[in-house]
């Protein structure tokens, strides 16, 4: 990824501000060799995982399952990585969550203990996923006025890894995705929990840490 770095990185997205996410996806593809999406499989998940695998179909899909999710988004998973034929690879905690139920249980995000729930659940298998695919490129689905966070980042930026995030839909609104599923033929799925995030305006912590 030698072409985009820290000192030039304001100037690709000026440049790209008023692309469309198609182009925006097969712009980064031509200068990476080995690019991921990760995903959460929220509400929106449909739009980031069919505009990456239909530019690249064998994209790596890494999902962290933390063990907390909706029987909604279980299902969700399944029909999406039939649907869009994912290249789908699931992390998880290795700790099973009935041994993080009876030992840790699942703290309130004001408990101490959060912090160790949040790093075994969700942060040590994105970690790992990481290790294991090294990425040059990491694709996600992070959007502008978000998380405190995330409103200053960029459609590309860099994380603490050094790894070249982008984020196609950055300027989209939630009526945008929405039109761009119903467009594809796409479902939303609304019924989600982060066990590690909670809330909608906190940050679910990896992308404070790569």
């Amino acid at each position: 990824m030698a072409q985009i770095t820290p000192q030039n990185i304001e100037l690709f997205n000026r440049n790209l501000r008023y692309e469309s996410p198609e182009e925006i996806v097969s712009f980064v593809l031509e200068i990476s060799e080995t690019p991921i999406v990760t995903t959460s499989f929220g509400a929106y998940s449909a739009a980031i995982l069919h505009l990456c695998s239909s530019l690249k179909k064998d994209i790596p899909v890494i999902w962290c399952d933390t063990g907390y999710n909706t029987s909604a988004t279980y299902k969700h998973v399944q029909r999406l990585t039939e649907l869009l034929e994912l290249n789908l690879d699931i992390f998880t905690p290795k700790l099973t969550t009935a041994f993080i139920n009876n030992t840790l249980g699942q703290p309130d995000i004001n408990n101490p203990n959060h912090e160790l729930f949040s790093e075994q659940v969700k942060l040590e298998p994105f970690i790992r996923a990481f290790d294991t695919y090294q990425p040059d490129l990491w694709f996600t689905n992070l959007r502008k006025g978000q998380t405190r966070h995330r409103e200053n980042l960029d459609i590309l930026s860099f994380g603490t890894s050094g790894v070249l995030k982008v984020s196609p839909f950055y300027h989209f609104s939630d009526h945008q995705l929405l039109e761009y599923l119903e467009q594809h033929e796409l479902p939303a799925e609304f019924d989600y929990y982060d066990p590690v995030k909670v809330l909608s305006n906190r940050e679910c912590g990896i992308h404070l840490k790569k």
